[in-house]
């Protein structure tokens, strides 16, 4: 009998021993059921204020002002959507949210591409080759990891004048790929840190170039990095109010600043639903980013990506 029959068999006698002993269900515990109502809490705290944004913004005022948040509207209606799109007040600029959504795209590809870049570069270099002074290096990006904006604002509105890129897109830009680099450099360092030192005294071996070995080799198996990072990118540069409505200009601040302008700056009545449309409308681009690269995200996590 060949070792192909014997590998058969042996597959077939263990399905046939799973068929005759069934598996044990399991049988619920204190700790399971414990466990589960603490996440069904966790899931309504973010579920139920959720789901009244989303009905608020799907009724009118008349509905509103009756006071019954939980209850659905009688009347569905997507014009507090396309006001708040197209023609809500910020300031004095009445032209809805898409202005400051362009803002914020237009400032989130190059933040990508400036942090991701520099981040990804020094990262490997730190890793897998030999760095002077790299310990003390490390330890400064520590700690500048953890220093507020609030602390360094002034000197980087200082730079950013000297540079001539005050209040534009670049300038915020260029910003919050400072503020970026050393999380990320920590993250790229960690992850290439595992890479065998056999690959790289290989590849040296065979007169492999710094920038060579890094196109050939570390780029392609940077995969589910890259996708960590993005996302944590994207939902950072996307959500930020305090560098858009510093550095940014009157016609270049992001949509997060316009929906802190409609919101806490407002003529007449109060309109709760476009408010509530337009904070769905600012949350909606990350939230779509994640759910269609999510499942690479848990691979980059699970390949070493965040570690000590």
């Amino acid at each position: 009998m060949t070792d192909l029959s014997v590998t058969e068999a042996a597959a077939g006698a263990t399905a046939l021993r799973a068929k005759a002993v069934p598996r044990r269900r399991r049988r619920l515990t204190g700790r399971s059921i414990a466990v589960l109502v603490f996440l069904t809490i966790c899931a309504l705290f973010f579920c139920v204020p959720l789901y009244v944004v989303l009905t608020t913004s799907l009724k009118t005022m008349d509905e509103i002002r009756q006071g019954q948040i939980f209850a659905l509207p009688e009347t569905w209606t997507l014009e507090a959507w396309r006001f708040a799109w197209f023609e809500a007040c910020s300031g004095i600029t009445c032209e809805g949210l898409k202005v400051g959504f362009w803002n914020s795209v237009r400032i989130l590809l190059p933040s990508l591409l400036l942090s991701i870049s520099l981040a990804m570069i020094t990262g490997y270099a730190l890793a897998l080759w030999e760095v002077k002074w790299a310990g003390t290096f490390l330890f400064l990006l520590f700690l500048c990891a953890f220093v507020p904006l609030q602390i360094i604002m002034y000197p980087l509105i200082g730079i950013t004048r000297t540079l001539g890129v005050y209040g534009t897109i670049m300038g915020v830009a260029v910003v919050h790929s400072i503020m970026a680099m050393p999380v990320l450099t920590l993250i790229f360092r960690n992850f290439y840190k595992d890479i065998p030192r056999e690959i790289m005294n290989a590849a040296v071996m065979d007169s492999g170039s710094f920038w060579r070995i890094f196109v050939e080799i570390i780029l392609p198996m940077s995969g589910n990095i890259l996708i960590v990072v993005l996302i944590l990118q994207i939902t950072s540069v996307w959500n930020d109010y305090l560098v858009g409505v510093t550095f940014g200009g009157f016609n270049t601040q992001p949509m997060t600043v316009n929906l802190a302008n409609m919101v806490t700056v407002s003529t007449g009545t109060a309109s709760y639903n476009v408010d509530m449309a337009a904070a769905l409308l600012t949350a909606i681009p990350p939230l779509v980013i994640y759910f269609l690269v999510g499942k690479f995200f848990v691979a980059g996590i699970t390949a070493g990506a965040i570690k000590g």
